[in-house]
């Protein structure tokens, strides 16, 4: 009972969330075309009060007037719409979607046992749980201080885009070398989505407090909060599509489980702002058709590394049938079959005794009140229908998390070259 009220309680947090998600990203995405679609106004007397840009738009049986203020208005309305909860909402409801789903069990979920680095390979579980805190709010300092550093007045954005591209990459290899595969990709999109979240928290909204108080008070307001604001919001709407990619990503085992992990997550993220770049530059009256063309080519290189070497389809296999038939006392026809038949079936208990323990309609294994992702592996009519997967995700270590159930090399190298 206790795993099933887990289950429902994730199911339920994760509703939110991609409710809380699909409205903060829908609203950002809505305001970017908004701002690059502004034209500059006809009528004078809309020049006179200081409109700087303008929209007409039709939607839903109706005309919409759109006018941005390049300073203060004559007059602001006391039911000004503002722009945060949404984004708080997204941010509280995914990391609260994390602590149910890895920070509760993080020797299962977070620990790469796997890792070149003895001691994320060796982390106990509080310790991953503050390895993955320390790693998100690291995340967050290093972009801050990169912005704050290198682009004080904004007049560096490029330079900063170019550092904030290196960040990146260094987060996608370090996520990949001190947590488990999945956990990696969902942390890696969690720093780029806690950068967002944080920069409408102490920036975006703050700056836009301090604008509006000056102006109902007949001040200037300081450009300088406006320009980063408008920084700050950019970085974002480049971080989202990325984001969204690696939050879905742990139902793809064969990106999080591959040896180049963190470049393929890193062509994902670049891919994923190249095309971004194409809607930004639309909504201005700018067709460039080369940004997502870019984009699909990292794609597809992403594609071409994350490709199973041809081992997997059994070429170790067929090498080894062909040395036994070469063999001075080689084996009958029959008898070769028999032996493939005995390593098949071997192979398929291997599957059965290491994972069912998680992969059954009624799993044994704490925390699990179903399958996961419905996945059944307790007969072997139900391993042979999922063997292609079965050999990737065991063959890269992935698969048994952890390593829970202890299954050897030998038996990895059994699975690997297994041919059903």
């Amino acid at each position: 009972m206790e795993a099933y009220l887990l289950d429902f309680a994730n199911l339920l947090l994760r509703w939110l969330h991609v409710i809380a998600a699909i409205a903060w990203i829908g609203e950002s995405i809505y305001f970017v075309m908004l701002d690059n679609s502004l034209r500059p106004p006809k009528a004078d007397e809309d020049k006179r009060k200081g409109v700087f840009g303008e929209m007409w738009a039709v939607h839903g049986g109706g005309f919409y007037h759109n006018q941005k203020y390049a300073s203060a208005p004559a007059k602001l309305p006391e039911d000004l719409h503002w722009s945060f909860w949404k984004s708080y909402a997204t941010w509280l409801s995914g990391f609260g979607l994390f602590v149910l789903l890895y920070m509760v069990n993080p020797s299962f979920y977070l620990v790469n046992p796997g890792s070149d680095w003895a001691w994320a390979a060796n982390l106990s579980g509080w310790q991953a749980n503050v390895v993955a805190l320390l790693f998100l709010l690291g995340g967050w300092v290093v972009y801050n201080e990169l912005c704050k550093r290198i682009s004080p007045n904004m007049d560096r954005d490029g330079i900063l885009s170019l550092a904030v591209a290196v960040m990146m990459v260094v987060v996608a290899y370090l996520s990949t070398q001190i947590f488990s595969g999945r956990a990696a990709f969902l942390l890696t999109g969690a720093v780029m989505a806690t950068a967002m979240s944080a920069n409408v928290f102490f920036w975006i909204i703050p700056g836009q407090r301090r604008m509006v108080k000056a102006m109902k008070a007949g001040e200037t307001p300081n450009p300088l909060d406006g320009k980063r604001g408008k920084q700050r919001s950019v970085h974002n709407t480049y971080f989202t599509l990325p984001v969204v990619l690696l939050m879905i990503s742990n139902h793809y085992s064969f990106a999080y489980s591959h040896d180049l992990a963190w470049v393929i997550m890193t062509l994902f993220i670049f891919a994923g702002a190249l095309i971004r770049q194409f809607f930004v530059l639309m909504h201005a009256g700018q067709i460039k058709p080369a940004y997502p063309a870019a984009g699909v080519v990292l794609i597809l290189v992403a594609v071409w590394i994350g490709a199973p070497a041809s081992s997997s389809d059994g070429g170790d296999a067929t090498t080894a049938s062909a040395e036994a038939s070469a063999a001075p006392e080689a084996e009958s026809g029959e008898q070769v079959a028999a032996s493939s038949a005995e390593s098949a079936g071997h192979a398929e208990q291997i599957v059965i005794d290491r994972c069912a323990q998680c992969h059954a309609e009624s799993p044994t294994y704490d925390g699990f009140a179903a399958a996961p992702a419905g996945v059944v592996l307790e007969t072997p009519e139900q391993v042979l229908r999922q063997v292609g997967q079965i050999k990737q995700v065991v063959a890269s270590g992935y698969m048994p998390l952890g390593n829970v159930t202890e299954m050897t090399d030998e038996e990895r190298s059994e699975i690997a070259n297994w041919s059903p």
